[in-house]
């Protein structure tokens, strides 16, 4: 394996459309959601180490999740989870992370991924990946890859490329927000817009120079504090410093201003697995296109329906369609599928009262 391949893999998100399955305690990439024995962080690092070294993939999360994360990967070293002591969104973890792989090896070419995506065919992905990083190593670009979109997705962000551009990877025109239903079929039927994966590739040098010109006050924060990392003294600076930094995500920091960005459309199925309907349509159905995860069902006149529970437990449910079904321990979710978008406002309504 090449030994200056790196991967950030970002495992410090809460997943709060995931519950009550995904809590704040025990966040979905810690979960096993699609019932195959390995959890969503475990799947991500095995399929990241087909290509990179495990000594070099680091596991950016928050600083309660590290010993679940020493669990589940028993096979990483301390130094290989970077602990960020505040939610400060994806630009500074990225930045931090990204300055300790430097000084590490100013030669790195780095992968960062979510957690807690679903990718199939992992034969495609890796090719995907090598020729990603075939590309950045031999030029001064920032990466991404983009998914061809299947349908007018309004949950996904769109990138926006060179439509005259007949090189596989191709130039970035732009990225844009998630998009209305009519304003994402415009996009489709350009046939220019891919989905933004959050999945992102780049040299270390790339990374830190765009860094240094677009944020040059958080890249003068953490370059500060360039000598303490990878040593002992580095848990202290961060715990003095890492709050400073704005709470932006690397798309609004570094991707939408730099100029030498560009974009692999990617030849392997993806899901950002966001919500429990995205889930749903990963999983295999029944006859009535019902999907379970965990436990054994069975249904009379019930269809669409998306079911988890424990393991072996017996469901009987009648006369649903289109809905979530979720039984963990003293919770009992039962929610339409079309409504999905509400579960975090709801979670959100439910803890707020709890303090009151």
């Amino acid at each position: 394996m090449n030994k200056n391949y790196y991967a950030v893999i970002m495992a410090g998100g809460v997943g709060s459309r995931f519950w009550p399955v995904s809590t704040p305690e025990f966040p979905k990439q810690f979960h096993d959601m699609l019932g195959t024995g390995e959890t969503l962080v475990q799947k991500t690092f095995t399929r990241l180490s087909q290509l990179i070294p495990k000594e070099n993939i680091l596991i950016l999360t928050n600083d309660k999740y590290s010993g679940i994360l020493k669990e589940q990967l028993p096979m990483i070293t301390n130094e290989q989870i970077v602990l960020e002591p505040d939610m400060r969104n994806t630009a500074p973890c990225i930045l931090y992370a990204s300055m300790k792989i430097k000084k590490q090896n100013p030669d790195a070419v780095m992968i960062v991924a979510p957690s807690d995506h679903w990718i199939e065919d992992e034969v495609q992905f890796v090719s995907n990946l090598q020729r990603a990083f075939d590309n950045c190593e031999s030029d001064n670009v920032l990466m991404t890859l983009g998914i061809i979109p299947t349908f007018p997705n309004t949950g996904y962000g769109y990138i926006e490329y060179n439509k005259l551009d007949s090189r596989q990877i191709k130039k970035v025109v732009q990225f844009r927000e998630k998009p209305d239903y009519q304003t994402a079929k415009t996009f489709i039927q350009r046939r220019n817009f891919l989905w933004n994966s959050g999945i992102f590739v780049w040299n270390v040098r790339s990374i830190l120079e765009a860094f240094e010109k677009f944020q040059p006050e958080m890249y003068q924060l953490f370059q500060a504090g360039f000598s303490t990392f990878n040593t002992s003294e580095e848990k202290q600076f961060i715990a003095e410093n890492y709050s400073k930094a704005e709470n932006i995500s690397i798309d609004y920091a570094i991707m939408e201003k730099a100029d030498n960005v560009f974009i692999l459309p990617a030849t392997f199925d993806w899901n950002d697995l966001g919500t429990w309907g995205s889930l749903y349509d990963k999983l295999p159905k029944d006859e009535c296109d019902n999907a379970m995860v965990n436990g054994n069902l069975f249904v009379e006149n019930a269809t669409n329906n998306i079911i988890r529970t424990n393991p072996n437990k017996l469901v009987v449910i009648g006369g649903l369609d289109d809905f979530i079904i979720v039984d963990k321990d003293d919770v009992l979710l039962i929610y339409p599928k079309k409504k999905e978008q509400e579960i975090k406002q709801i979670v959100a309504k439910m803890n707020a009262k709890k303090s009151e």
